[in-house]
């Protein structure tokens, strides 16, 4: 049986999307003959929780979790802040904290946990045999850790890349010098040259860094649960549900706009439509929404346990999927998509219609996308939306999803692990 050890700093029980994806590789790795060895960190500050992630655990994995130093400790129990809800008009001390976190703790905050995580790794691995590192970032100082355990003990290292690293959606805000972009570059292009493996989420993702390893390999995330049988009993109301973070660069400002005009322009849709927004949202968007006279059609909803998502998904009318309006939108897929395919509930999308997300719409015949400034076309999609909603003809007739199955995606992994 093969053995891999997994650096992951998100693990149970962490909430949101980073800690699902290697968390249900690990559920199933067994079934394809590989044990799983999972290294995380010890009492960790995270975002947000959700202890339901814990059933998912296999009985009788290894855990090792060691004690990890942050930052945000000086700062007592405060949560962290999502990366993608930076300040963008901090205040004078907030300019100086921005500042010092983007130019000081390089790759990220817990760079503090490479050195003695390969300390302590180096000594667990003399005793304990692996054939296989796997580390998962962000954050990116994992791959350190994997990169130094590699270089110390010639084990066969994998680098897997949630999201990309210099081309991530929120890397321009930071306040980044050149120098400290210079030091990015270049520890990513040493993590990408030197792993055995590199492993991406998405097609555009494969393409920028196949020009640095020739091993690199798309694996992406998905769903795991039963797909559904029968029929949904669907929300009763025009329900226009998104679910996840709803940051600055992700706020669909044509979106509200276009339900502003549809509410004044087509009799009866004002009293239709229910806005569900799950998930933190920014103020940013909350004034938008204000502005275009959508409060009343608005419920947000804080942050729920993952296990209750898929039922609010399976009950609404349209799935909203709000791409980041940044420069590397054409890359992005955000984890929502594969919950949402499984719901079977048509998908509206606003973003690249050149992008990974429109592909896998294309692919799945789930839904449709809308460029970030097609005003009209979006306008008019909802508008046909809405018509087939008021008929009750309102359906999602998707193909091939079956292939983003948690269990299919592990399957397709330990068939990579195993020919390195």
């Amino acid at each position: 049986m093969l053995k891999v050890l997994i650096l992951t700093y998100y693990w149970p029980p962490a909430g949101g999307s980073g800690v699902q994806r290697w968390l249900k590789f690990v559920k199933y790795l067994r079934d394809f003959n590989i044990e799983p060895v999972v290294y995380t960190v010890k009492d960790p500050n995270y975002p947000l929780l959700d202890f339901s992630f814990q059933s998912d655990i296999p009985e009788g994995i290894e855990v090792i979790q060691h004690p990890i130093w942050e930052p945000n400790n000086l700062l007592g129990k405060k949560k962290q802040t999502s990366a993608g809800f930076l300040n963008k008009n901090p205040s004078f001390i907030g300019k100086i904290m921005q500042y010092i976190r983007a130019n000081y703790f390089i790759p990220d905050a817990r760079k503090y946990w490479i050195k003695p995580s390969v300390k302590y790794l180096s000594t667990y691995l003399k005793e304990n045999s692996v054939d296989v590192i796997i580390s998962t970032g962000p954050p990116h100082s994992m791959h350190l850790i994997g990169m130094q355990l590699k270089e110390k003990l010639g084990v066969k290292w994998v680098s897997d890349f949630r999201d990309p690293w210099t081309d991530i959606d929120y890397f321009h805000q930071l306040p980044l010098t050149h120098k400290s972009i210079q030091k990015h570059e270049k520890l990513e292009l040493k993590v990408l040259e030197n792993s055995d493996a590199v492993l991406v989420v998405g097609e555009t993702m494969k393409s920028n860094y196949d020009k640095f390893n020739d091993n690199t390999y798309v694996v992406s995330n998905g769903y795991d649960s039963a797909e559904i049988e029968g029929e949904n009993k669907l929300d009763k109301e025009f329900s226009i549900t998104h679910i996840g973070l709803m940051n600055d660069d992700r706020n669909p400002e044509i979106l509200w706009e276009v339900l502003n005009e549809l509410k004044t322009e087509v009799n009866g849709f004002s009293e239709n439509l229910n806005i569900k927004l799950v998930g933190k949202v920014s103020q940013s968007c909350k004034a938008s929404i204000s502005a275009n006279a959508l409060d009343e059609n608005v419920e947000f909803t804080p942050y729920i346990p993952h296990s209750e998502v898929q039922e609010i998904q399976q009950s609404s009318q349209v799935l909203l999927l709000a791409v980041n309006k940044v420069p590397s939108a054409k890359g992005i897929i955000t984890g929502k998509i594969f919950e949402y395919l499984l719901a079977k509930r048509p998908i509206l999308a606003i973003g690249p219609i050149n992008g990974d997300l429109a592909q896998i719409l294309k692919k799945t015949k789930a839904g449709s996308i809308v460029n970030f400034e097609e005003k009209r076309l979006l306008k008019s999609s909802i508008l046909d939306l809405y018509t087939a909603y008021k008929s009750n003809t309102l359906t999602c007739n998707s193909i091939g999803v079956e292939q983003y199955h948690r269990r299919n995606l592990t399957q397709q992994l330990s068939k990579l692990l195993k020919e390195l």
